[in-house]
C-alpha cells in the first residue's frame, strides 16, 4: 500500500482540501474489489475537487461528525429529491440502520412523512428514536405487516430476493428509488406489476444540484444530526472496512485522517 504521494495540484478551477476527516462507504469497498472501476480521493492528507462541488458551512460539529453526513446523507436527500416525497406520505426505506437509510429515515422525517424502516430487531429502538414511525423486520413479508396499507414511495439500498415485496406494496403511481444493491445486483421484475400500477423507477447516482445545498441547510439548522458508529485512524483503514462490512453498527464507521 502506498503511504506516501504528492499533494494534489489544484487547477485553476479547482480548490485544494486538507481532509480532516472521511466516512466509509459501500462505494469504497466496490472500488477496491473492482465492482466500480474508480474510486473517491477522501482516504488521504489532501485530495482537490472542483470549485462547484465545495460548499462552506456553518456548523461547531467536529471534522469526525461533519464527515459522516456528504455522502450518505446526500444520497438519502437525492433519493427523496428524484421521487418528490411530500409531507403526509408514506415511504418505505430498506437497510435502515445503515449510513445511508438512517440519513434517509431523519430526512423524510424533516419532510414530515410517513417513515416505515426496514431492519432487524436488534436495530429497531435506535431507528425508533432516529424518528421512524413503524418497523419491518428483514425477515418477515412486507405486506404482512403493512396490513394492506401501500406507500407512496421505496427508498431501496439492497435489491436481492425480497425486492419483489417492495414493489407489491406500493400504491398506485407509486415512486421507487435505488442507490445501492447489497442484497443483490439481479432482481426478478413482473412488468405487470410495473405498468398496471403506473410505478416510476428512479436509479439515483448524480446528484440533483438542490441537493448539496439542501444538505448543508439541514446541518446549519439542525435538523439531522450525525451518526458516528465507529471513528478509526486513516492507518486502520483495513479494520474500518472490516468492520464496515460486519453490517453491526447504526449510522457511519469514520476515518481520522488530518488532526483537528
Amino acid at each position: 500500500m502506498r503511504d506516501d504521494i504528492p499533494r494534489p495540484v489544484p487547477g485553476p478551477r479547482d480548490v485544494l482540501v486538507r481532509v480532516g476527516a472521511a466516512g466509509v462507504n459501500n462505494t469504497d469497498i466496490n472500488t477496491r474489489l473492482a465492482w466500480y472501476s474508480k474510486g473517491d480521493g477522501g482516504f488521504a492528507e489532501y485530495t482537490k475537487v472542483a470549485a462547484r462541488h465545495a460548499h462552506p458551512i456553518k456548523s461547531a460539529l467536529s471534522d469526525v461528525e461533519l464527515a459522516s453526513f456528504p455522502c450518505s446523507y446526500s444520497t438519502a436527500e437525492n433519493l427523496l429529491t428524484r421521487t418528490q416525497l411530500a409531507k403526509g406520505e408514506r415511504v418505505l426505506i430498506t437497510s435502515a440502520s445503515g449510513g445511508v437509510g438512517s440519513a434517509a429515515v431523519q430526512l423524510a422525517k424533516a419532510r414530515g412523512a410517513h417513515v416505515i424502516a426496514i431492519t432487524s430487531a436488534a436495530k429497531a429502538e435506535s431507528l425508533r428514536k432516529l424518528g421512524a414511525d413503524d418497523i419491518v423486520l428483514r425477515d418477515q413479508v412486507v405486506a404482512d405487516v403493512l396490513d394492506g396499507h401501500g406507500v407512496d414511495v421505496v427508498v431501496d439500498l439492497v435489491g436481492g430476493p425480497q425486492w419483489p415485496q417492495l414493489l407489491d406494496v406500493l400504491k398506485h403511481k407509486g415512486r421507487y428509488a435505488v442507490a445501492g444493491a447489497i442484497g443483490g445486483e439481479i432482481v426478478e421484475l413482473d412488468l405487470r406489476t410495473l405498468y398496471l400500477k403506473d410505478l416510476s423507477f428512479f436509479g439515483c447516482t448524480v446528484l440533483e444540484p438542490e441537493v448539496f445545498p439542501n444538505l448543508v441547510r439541514h446541518i446549519e439548522q439542525g435538523n439531522i444530526k450525525p451518526l458516528v458508529a465507529e471513528t478509526f485512524a486513516l492507518a486502520d483503514i483495513a479494520t474500518a472496512q472490516a468492520v464496515f462490512q460486519q453490517k453491526g453498527h447504526v449510522g457511519k464507521v469514520v476515518l481520522k485522517v488530518c488532526q483537528d
